[in-house]
């Protein structure tokens, strides 16, 4: 069986690439992998990697800021969660300390709580210990550090 799927010239897939890079900010992971579902070589790869990264439509550093500021401000996501994300996406890890720096910590705890409040409150009506592990759950999976966590549950066991 095979499939009728369009071929590319270098110029056509630079091209492509360079509008796939201008919609939104791309890691160099993702360009890749769309590059090989076109069925470019892997010279051809290299040659619009190297010629996205030189004129600024890749960019790892700008990438990374913008997802963990989005992930964070959007999905709540803390920054194990994040630096998870973005190591699955082969970003170096100074880039991604780099980031994460850039969360300031008051909006950082805000959001924090404001899951716990939100998590606690969706589990009304249930038995402390199955609200406790939701919410502990919870916060675990949207990345949260685990001393945070440990001291929201304290706090709530206590109220």
């Amino acid at each position: 069986m095979t499939f009728n799927r369009p071929t590319y010239t270098l110029e056509e897939a630079l091209k492509k690439a360079e509008n796939y890079c201008a919609y939104q900010e791309r890691c160099h992971q993702e360009v890749r992998q769309k590059l090989i579902e076109m069925r470019m070589i892997p010279e051809a790869i290299d040659h619009i990697l190297g010629h996205l990264i030189a004129e600024g439509y890749l960019n790892e550093g700008r990438f990374t800021e913008q997802f963990v500021l989005g992930k964070f401000r959007h999905k709540g996501w803390g920054k194990n969660r994040l630096r998870q994300e973005l190591k699955q996406r082969d970003i170096s890890g100074l880039a991604i300390d780099r980031a994460l720096r850039e969360i300031d910590l008051e909006e950082y705890q805000a959001t924090f709580h404001q899951w716990v409040e939100k998590l606690w409150r969706q589990s009304t009506g249930k038995p402390q210990a199955n609200r406790l592990q939701k919410l502990k759950d919870g916060l675990r999976y949207r990345g949260w550090e685990p001393e945070w966590i440990y001291e929201a549950l304290g706090d709530k066991m206590k109220s």
